[in-house]
């Protein structure tokens, strides 16, 4: 019998800076213009140029979509892998950041969402305290998490520019992510200075829940 042929190598396409779907001013007074301006243009840029250096032109990766390299983490080459969670992982997370924030949006979640909050934590109040809690427990820069794993809601925080899609079910930090808050300095500093606390409060103003329900709903149809 012939061998299987080998499955063939994947490219990275590089990838580019996420135009915001609102001006650097549309968040005030909650997050700030100049911070927003910073984080976007600064901070996310490093991410993306970051991520586009260290994979150019590798052609032995065992995905092509930087959503499917993030989940392969474990299994990219070493020499790319800490470049990867970092820059990767930025990009990600703050393209995913940018999208989950309105101005004027609606207070609370509704639909499948809201019923599944109600069911795994007790209602929106108690998400509401659970996610905090884990946005303030946060120890350095990271990011709280809402995520869906094997058909439930999860709340956890990850170091850094960790996301759900790296994590291992064992150590109870993986699943689709949903929702989620960056905590680092530079996401609060010039408004809020050292006070996380006033900055998480502030934000839930901000959270955009239309698209925090979209992606629960494609979650649940593709079976997450």
């Amino acid at each position: 019998m012939a061998p299987a042929p080998a499955a063939a190598a994947a490219t990275f396409q590089p990838v580019t800076l996420p135009a915001l779907d609102y001006p650097y001013d549309a968040l005030e007074p909650h997050i700030d213009a100049r911070t927003m301006e910073i984080h976007h243009q600064k901070h996310h840029q490093a991410y993306v140029d970051g991520l586009n250096k260290a994979l150019a032109g590798r052609a032995d990766l065992p995905a092509a979509s930087l959503d499917g390299l993030l989940g392969a983490v474990a299994t990219v080459p070493e020499e790319v892998r800490t470049a990867l969670r970092n820059h990767g992982g930025g990009h990600f997370n703050h393209s995913m950041f940018w999208s989950q924030m309105a101005k004027a949006p609606r207070p609370a979640p509704s639909g499948a969402l809201e019923e599944a909050m109600r069911r795994d934590f007790g209602g929106f109040k108690p998400f509401q305290e659970k996610f905090t809690d884990a946005a303030m427990k946060r120890f350095g820069s990271g990011w709280s998490w809402l995520a869906l794993a094997g058909g439930r809601l999860v709340v956890f925080s990850t170091a850094n520019q960790d996301n759900p899609l790296m994590g291992e079910a064992a150590a109870g930090w993986a699943g689709t992510p949903l929702l989620g808050l960056d905590v680092w300095e530079h996401a609060y500093y010039l408004k809020y200075q050292n006070r996380r606390a006033e900055y998480v409060a502030a934000w839930w103003n901000v959270v955009n829940w239309e698209e925090v329900v979209h992606r629960h709903e494609a979650a649940l149809t593709a079976g997450r």
